[in-house]
């Protein structure tokens, strides 16, 4: 059995009733009672030492995710809004245009190696680089 310390303090009379009625219910003593909402309290306090250490690097790992979503979906309704207005200006090739085929796909080709070159240099477009 770990030694114990005795300790005096005051409690207000109604959080005295409490504590007494709580005993009479739960077949515990008083000090039972008061160590055990002690040793919470002090637990709980302890969590709130990790929050002061982590707390604000994670809320600014948080934040940064935050904004990483917002500009996924502002990038992606530019993309989106890009497509509706190239297909809404650009007639469909004829069936038969062969020649209009192969420039399309060279300049897509054109396309995706300056965007693999620009993510390889870690350049963006939008911000300020040449890019073109």
């Amino acid at each position: 059995m770990a030694p114990k310390i005795r300790h005096q303090f005051l409690l207000p009379k109604a959080t005295s009733d409490r504590l007494a009625e709580l005993a009479r219910k739960g077949g515990v003593t008083k000090s039972d009672i008061l160590a055990q909402a002690l040793a919470y309290w002090l637990d709980r306090k302890g969590v709130s030492e990790l929050d002061e250490r982590f707390g604000r690097r994670l809320d600014r790992l948080a934040n940064s995710l935050d904004r990483l979503v917002r500009d996924s979906h502002i990038e992606l309704e530019t993309l989106a809004l890009f497509i509706r207005y190239e297909l809404a200006i650009h007639p469909p090739l004829a069936e038969g245009d062969q020649a209009g085929r192969a420039a399309g796909a060279l300049r897509f080709d054109a396309f995706l190696n300056q965007v693999a070159r620009q993510v390889a240099k870690g350049k963006r477009t939008l911000e300020g680089g040449e890019g073109h």
